[in-house]
């Protein structure tokens, strides 16, 4: 078996039994992802904003 398969198997089916048992918490960590997404995205923005002042 092809060991990126299986590992990707296994994060899934962890997600799915965080999602499925704490789905409250769950909803936190992606909050928390997509928050850490927007901030990047801003700081790359401001980055380039001053890089072209």
């Amino acid at each position: 078996m092809d060991t990126k398969k299986l590992i990707t198997g296994a994060l899934t089916v962890f997600a799915l039994f965080v999602i499925i048992t704490q789905p409250k918490r769950a909803a936190e960590i992606v909050e928390i992802g997509f928050q850490g997404i927007s901030d990047a995205a801003s700081g790359i923005g401001e980055f380039m904003t001053e890089l072209v002042r």
